[in-house]
């Protein structure tokens, strides 16, 4: 795959992204939304945590999207049982008594991390450290990931009981925060329609792993105007209760603010979701775009947010 130019590039991207929209909407009716944030997530080398009630075709959404991408797919159910070993993989004695290393769910491209609130904070930890070094280190071997990899996982809002929710520290490894609802009258009967008839919908893989390692590296080589970048971090900075540049509503509702790794997701979301929407850079306007996805879970609200039904996302909205 040879592009004459970055520009004849992310045309390419433009159309590609055209056309896995429109596949993946033979399958997952509506979802629009959380479709465009999961596809800025894998072109941006990031990883997603996508929260919603039961139900919501979470792990439909995710299937298909790894079949027109065209990449190897694994769900991992996470439970209060669950071991770092049987994420990660482990090593046993073959029949010649010589340890082989087994490997685990994670050596997959895309990981559907099934309520990752289920299982202790050591089972989390391992997911999460391939998610920060694409490898896994076992008996002090390092085994590196396939790539692209993308973990996406989710967690349940509605049952907390018996659930271990993830440290903020932690949350600041995902790119994205998505909040799926519920779909609307409509969608919902087109759903039933389809799901509930021998309707059978076939795929075309759309894009393949080489062809989202190049626009990942394409992504990154797009330039950004100095006026977009100090919007970003200048954003970034609002959230910063008792900071030079917070404002009245943060000191009033929030705890706590986004640190530095929030302002790189801005640009780099910026960056591609310019390029997946027809532009070769970034505006504020793509800024805006992806900042409710990348701040949402990288801010504490505070008790008076919550008494007064302050979202995160209204918060966000107003500091723009």
């Amino acid at each position: 795959m040879a592009y004459a130019s970055d520009v004849e590039a992310a045309d390419a991207l433009h159309q590609k992204y055209k056309t896995l929209k429109s596949e993946v909407g033979k399958v997952i009716i509506g979802q629009d939304e959380t479709v465009r944030l999961l596809l800025t997530a894998i072109f941006s080398r990031g990883h997603c945590l996508l929260i919603g009630v039961p139900g919501l075709a979470k792990t439909l959404l995710i299937s298909t999207l790894s079949q027109v991408l065209d990449l190897q797919f694994n769900r991992i159910q996470f439970t209060p049982d669950l071991m770092p070993s049987d994420i990660l993989g482990a090593e046993t004695l073959d029949k010649d008594r010589n340890l082989r290393f087994v490997k685990g769910a994670i050596f997959s491209n895309i990981i559907l991390a099934d309520e990752i609130n289920r299982t202790p904070p050591k089972t989390q930890a391992a997911l999460l450290e391939s998610m920060q070094e694409y490898a896994v280190t076992v008996a002090g071997v390092r085994y590196p990931l396939p790539l692209p990899f993308f973990v996406l996982a989710t967690q349940n809002p509605i049952e907390q009981e018996g659930t271990y929710p993830l440290p903020e520290a932690q949350l600041d490894r995902f790119m994205f925060s998505v909040y799926l609802d519920y779909p609307s009258f409509e969608e919902e009967l087109s759903v039933v329609k389809n799901t509930t008839s021998d309707k059978k919908v076939s795929l075309d893989k759309i894009i393949n792993g080489e062809e989202i390692l190049y626009f990942q590296d394409l992504i990154r080589r797009v330039p950004v105007a100095d006026n977009v970048m100090e919007y970003a971090v200048r954003l970034v900075h609002k959230t910063r209760p008792n900071k030079p540049l917070a404002t009245a509503l943060t000191n009033d509702y929030l705890d706590w603010g986004a640190g530095p790794r929030a302002s790189q997701y801005l640009i780099l979301g910026a960056k591609c979701h310019a390029l997946l929407h027809g532009k070769y850079s970034p505006d504020i306007e793509d800024v805006k775009a992806v900042s409710v996805a990348v701040l949402g879970h990288r801010i504490v609200r505070n008790f008076k947010a919550e008494a007064e039904n302050l979202s995160a996302k209204q918060i966000i909205e107003k500091l723009w």
